[in-house]
């Protein structure tokens, strides 16, 4: 299995050679993906910002996802992952991005949501992408297998644009 700086260090290779800024929007993570990418030398060359929207006001706010969406799907939905997505390349200078939001745990879990539940944002081409997994282990855990199927998903999608 390929580490986190591993996966980052091959998405910013992909991004460079295609000429390409990413942006990261994140909930779930915390900014544990850009982090990832970030510990990486020379990614200036390739990551424009990311966006830590932790709660709904704020990714309504900072990525402009109406309140209605966040109300009608729930924020970890694969609607609202597309829309943080799609929102993070709207408020930035970025031509591909990526997306988190789930339930880390140990609580939070709702019917049809339990915990470990992650739904994931791609955006490059004029494209989006979601995914929604459940991740097992402890919240620790879930945090960073998001962040590697993040950065998996990421190349998964530069390769095929």
């Amino acid at each position: 299995m390929d580490s986190i700086i591993d996966l980052a260090t091959r998405a910013g290779m992909a991004l460079k050679a295609k000429g390409l800024l990413l942006a990261t929007a994140e909930s779930c993570t915390g900014g544990g993906v850009a982090h990832a990418v970030t510990e990486i030398a020379g990614s200036s060359e390739w990551f424009d910002c990311g966006f830590v929207t932790y709660s709904n006001a704020s990714k309504t706010r900072l990525l402009n996802i109406p309140a209605a969406v966040i109300a009608q799907y729930g924020a970890v939905s694969e609607e609202v992952a597309a829309a943080m997505a799609e929102g993070a390349l709207a408020n930035s200078s970025a031509h591909a991005s990526v997306s988190t939001t789930g339930i880390a745990g140990p609580g939070g879990a709702v019917p049809g949501k339990p915990v470990g539940t992650v739904c994931f944002g791609w955006t490059c081409n004029g494209k989006t992408f979601t995914e929604r997994l459940v991740f097992s282990g402890d919240r620790q855990a879930v945090r960073e297998k998001t962040v590697i199927h993040s950065l998996q998903g990421l190349l998964r999608h530069l390769e095929n644009a």
